[in-house]
């Protein structure tokens, strides 16, 4: 498939990108003419997207930050140049009910989840307003807007990332800055299979079915695709969209 050239002479940060959605993003951004810059705590994870693009022809290079970390953010953004687009990625996961969610967990995932997304935004927009503006698309997920089971913590997490999405697009909307995000349902990445792998050993195949057929589709997203509709969020194709959140769920919410 020929994919347009709607960022060339971009620059794209990408935090968490070196895996899952993070590494399609990046890939897409890059195979769209875009220098991308992948901000990972795993700077071994960074370098292989950053190979696979640069053996695609595409330009790419990998930052080594903690997005909880104020410092270590901070540091990161001052060896980074000019940037027009901020794509907020970087996440994980907790599974449990306010009963069983330790303090621990919640401040762990907040750190990650919340914080780092801040820590990006903090840092990041300053860059994009010595470009006369940019974009920024932030992975919130359908647990932001329905209650998931199990979900105590993941969700509010992303709860609070869709109200950055929309204060952050109230706030800049007259410098030129748009904010958008994504509200993806289960997508097949590395850490599905791996969940799956921990808690159903020996029943891999029967749970992927299981958790596929869950959504109204019938299938789990793929990467690719949420990668698609970020494109297109940050892109000037997306001129008149600010402040919105893009459900990418296969039907979830159709049943909610």
């Amino acid at each position: 498939m020929q994919l347009p050239s709607r960022f060339t002479s971009k620059h794209v940060l990408v935090t968490g990108g070196g895996s899952g959605i993070g590494r399609a993003i990046a890939l897409r951004f890059a195979a769209e003419g875009a220098h991308v810059i992948i901000l990972e705590l795993r700077a071994e994870a960074g370098a292989e997207v950053v190979a696979a693009i640069v053996a695609a022809g595409g330009s790419a290079e990998v930052v080594a930050a903690d997005v909880a970390s104020t410092d270590s953010m901070r540091r990161a953004f001052e060896s980074i140049g000019a940037l027009d687009v901020l794509v907020n990625n970087a996440g994980i996961a907790h599974v449990g009910n306010v009963l069983n969610t330790s303090a621990e967990d919640l401040d762990r995932l907040y750190a990650v989840n919340v914080r780092g997304a801040y820590h990006t935004l903090h840092f990041g927009i300053p860059k994009l307003l010595e470009r006369g503006g940019g974009a920024i698309l932030n992975l919130a997920s359908i647990a932001s807007k329905v209650g998931l089971q199990d979900r105590f913590a993941y969700g509010m997490t992303k709860g609070a990332m869709l109200s950055m999405t929309l204060s952050v697009a109230r706030d800049f909307v007259d410098k030129k800055i748009r904010c958008n995000c994504v509200c993806p349902a289960r997508v097949h990445t590395p850490f599905v299979d791996g969940f799956i792998s921990k808690n159903y050993p020996g029943r891999e195949a029967e749970m992927f079915q299981k958790l596929s057929a869950s959504q109204p589709i019938g299938r789990m997203g793929e990467p690719h695709e949420v990668a698609a509709l970020a494109a297109f969020l940050c892109s000037a194709e997306a001129g008149f969209i600010t402040g919105s959140a893009y459900d990418i769920d296969g039907g979830v919410t159709l049943l909610r």
